[in-house]
């Protein structure tokens, strides 16, 4: 017995189920046909049944299931493997539905078929998943990932229309995107991007100004090459600023002030003003610096509304702003949070405020900026808080609440020098500046050069019952070795002084003090031709007084100074000999242009009710050096013994002239100095010597630093040909 698998199995079945069907399948036309190529009637009576319908109507109709009314009734359940029913003779058996069998003659199971037992799990699948650390997570390379290091760049150039009129080109170039790319693209969709970014750069910058209205578009083109070859690319943006806006009307909406027009007249915008980012903020700005300056330190600035009219002949905007502006408020008290750096007594010696005086940040700013110059504190803030209290005036007090940080109290410094006739020279220091609070400090600083050495030790008190009053007093030993005398010093000195600080430069300032000197020298004794040692005792009350109408302690370029020294003094070496040191000096600052300025500088000096001799040689005026006649050796200028070895004189004149010309932080200082030093009491303009030179300055958040080359313009035997000069700060 043959046996029949998969989809032969279905046909047979299928065939046996409806016979009379498969008759009609053997006979393919029986259905009715219509249209040019039916069948003529004499066709149809070959076949009597050609016409009758494959399955009649009332067969049809009776094996539809019964339709229910109810749409919302559960579907009735479907039969499975009915028999087939016989069909009358002549008429079509339609076959009862069977599902398609399965690939590969796996049986299907019927409804009410018990499955079979299931088939044993895979042991693989049941192992846990390997950790997700394990996988190598390395993207594949691709062969689009590798840049041909070797492939060309797209080149493009850039231009621009329609903002050289508005003077916002240079601006746009800054920002534009196309010229931050240098030109160079990796193709033309990112050169097209770069266009479009600045079409909105350019609309942003024509909007600042005013033109509301403002239009950009970009075109990227191609330029024709040489001899057929491709060109260049050339992304071009074009602006079209439209109509200016300007304000119709200014309108502010805050309560009322003292005086009534304190933020109107400090808002400088006025009806026909262009609708302008930067004029705008600027002006907003200032209001909200002059509010706290003028009694109101709670005072704030809303956001602004600008209504925009298109319509009118004239494009108008209509501004407002909204401004908080808090008590009118008076200085109150001194409070402290924090660290307890500085106590209430010694914080109350910084202020320059009186309670009661109308509050102004200024003052406030000031405050927190001396708190700061002490370098005490890691950081400090001083912040205005409201206290309720209110004064006559009408005027509420307000506290400042200074809150301390401490810093660390000691620090490590240094510097070093050279100048031709007084060598090298270092110096460091050791200082702790809150040894003895409050601010009193001790410094010990050591000195070692090739013609200097020495050591000290300083006790400073800072603010001392005043702020930027400043009382000190030193110790030192020092030796000193120069052509001039091979001195060994000691010095016990103390000295008030009232001085400028970065932060507040004063027009006058003055210092005060005592000094005793004990010094063992070398002296060259004219009465006997020869060099000896004396021994000096100096005692001296040296005062200084300084008229300061420059624009800066380090660096000036404009104004004026004028300094006086005068020092009573009392040399004691086998006699009493009373006498008196002086000194004034002036100098200038002229900017000529804003990188080039003309400095000058005279100094005059007189000792006078001595003789030369009698004096001790460390107390007698010497010229030459970094600070005086540069193209000499320190000290070099003046009367010299047979050895040719400088003695010093009893006075002094000296002048000075430098164009400092500065580009960035570098500048270049021509210069030409002259002067001496005479053995009379009063200086002379006879035999002056003259220098000149250039020099280079690096300037730096402390102050230039200074190399100066100079050559004497009149040199004497044993004159260097040139000399050399490397400090901190200007030479004056």
């Amino acid at each position: 017995m043959a046996v029949l698998h998969g989809r032969q199995y279905w046909l047979a079945f299928a065939l046996a189920a409806v016979s009379p069907a498969s008759a009609q399948i053997a006979q393919p036309g029986s259905a009715p046909a219509q249209g040019p190529d039916a069948p003529r009637a004499d066709d149809q009576e070959a076949d009597p049944q050609g016409n009758a319908p494959i399955v009649p109507e009332s067969e049809f109709d009776a094996a539809l299931p019964p339709l229910s009314g109810d749409i919302n009734a559960p579907l009735e359940p479907m039969i499975q493997n009915a028999p087939a029913q016989p069909a009358a003779s002549g008429t079509a058996t339609r076959p009862t539905t069977q599902p398609l069998p399965p690939a590969n003659g796996a049986t299907v199971p019927q409804v009410g078929d018990t499955l079979g037992a299931p088939t044993p799990e895979d042991p693989v699948l049941a192992q846990p998943l390997e950790p997700l650390a394990t996988f190598d997570t390395t993207p594949l390379q691709t062969a689009a990932d590798v840049k041909d290091a070797d492939q060309p760049d797209i080149r493009y150039e850039t231009a621009v229309r329609g903002l050289e009129p508005l003077n916002l080109e240079d601006e746009f170039k800054s920002l534009s995107a196309l010229r931050e790319g240098g030109g160079k693209a990796a193709n033309a969709t990112q050169v097209s991007a770069r266009a479009r970014e600045d079409e909105q750069l350019a609309i942003r910058l024509m909007r600042s100004l005013g033109y509301y209205d403002a239009t950009a578009i970009s075109t990227v083109e191609q330029v024709p090459g040489e001899d057929g070859k491709p060109g260049r690319l050339r992304a071009v943006v074009t602006a079209t600023p439209g109509r200016l806006y300007r304000l119709s009307s200014v309108t502010i909406n805050a309560e009322p002030v003292t005086p009534p027009d304190l933020i109107r007249s400090n808002l400088p915008l006025k009806v026909g003003d262009p609708i302008e980012a930067a004029r705008i903020q600027g002006a907003e700005a200032n209001v909200s610096l002059v509010l706290p300056q003028r009694g109101y330190p709670f005072a704030k600035v809303g956001e602004r509304d600008i209504l925009l009219e298109d319509q009118s002949p004239e494009p108008t905007g209509a501004y407002t702003l909204p401004v908080e502006t808090g008590p009118r408020s008076s200085f109150g008290q001194l409070t402290t949070s924090g660290d307890p750096v500085f106590d209430l007594e010694h914080l109350n010696v910084f202020p320059r405020f009186k309670q009661g005086e109308l509050y102004d940040s200024r003052l406030t700013d000031d405050l927190r900026e001396a708190l700061i110059a002490t370098s005490l504190f890691r950081s400090v803030s001083v912040q205005p808080q409201r206290t309720g209290r209110m004064n006559p005036d009408g005027t509420e007090q307000i506290d400042l609440m200074v809150n301390q940080t401490k810093g660390p109290d000691r620090s490590l410094g240094g510097s070093a020098g050279y100048q031709v006739g007084q060598g090298i020279r270092v110096e460091g220091t050791w200082t702790h500046r809150n040894l003895f609070p409050q601010e009193g400090a001790l410094i010990a600083s050591v000195v070692a050069g090739t013609q200097e050495q020495g050591a000290s030790g300083t006790f400073r008190r800072s603010n001392a019952g005043r702020r930027d009053r400043t009382f000190t007093a030193v110790a030192s030993a020092s030796r000193l070795n120069y052509d001039a005398f091979d001195a060994f010093i000691g010095t016990l000195s103390a000295r008030w002084s009232y001085d400028s600080t970065p932060i507040w430069q004063k027009p006058f300032t003055y210092s005060y003090g005592v000094e005793l000197t004990g010094t063992n020298e070398s002296v060259y004794d004219f009465a006997r031709g020869e060099r000896r040692r004396g021994t000096y005792g100096i005692a001296a009350l040296p005062g200084q007084v300084v008229w300061d109408r420059s624009d800066s302690l380090l660096n000036p370029a404009k104004g004026f100074r004028l300094k006086l020294n005068l020092s009573p003094e009392t040399s004691v070496r086998g006699a009493v000999r009373p006498y008196g040191r002086s000194m004034v000096e002036g100098t200038f600052y002229y900017p000529a242009t804003s990188s080039i300025v003309i400095a000058g500088r005279a100094r005059a000096g007189s000792i006078f009710g001595i003789d030369r001799d009698d004096l001790a040689p460390s107390r007698r005026y010497y010229g030459g050096g970094g600070g005086s006649v540069r193209g000499y050796g320190f000290q070099r200028l003046g009367p010299l013994d047979p050895d040719g070895n400088p003695v010093g004189g009893r006075s002094l004149n000296e002048f000075a002239l430098e164009a400092r010309y500065r580009f960035g932080n570098f500048g270049i200082v021509p210069f030409i100095d002259a002067g001496n030093s005479y053995e009379s009491t009063l200086p002379s303009f006879s035999d002056l010597r003259f220098g000149a030179g250039i020099g280079g300055r690096f300037y730096t958040n402390f102050g230039p630093m200074r190399v100066d080359v100079a050559t004497p313009l009149n040199k004497r035997p044993g004159d260097g040909r040139i000399a050399l000069y490397i400090s901190i700060g200007q030479a004056f």
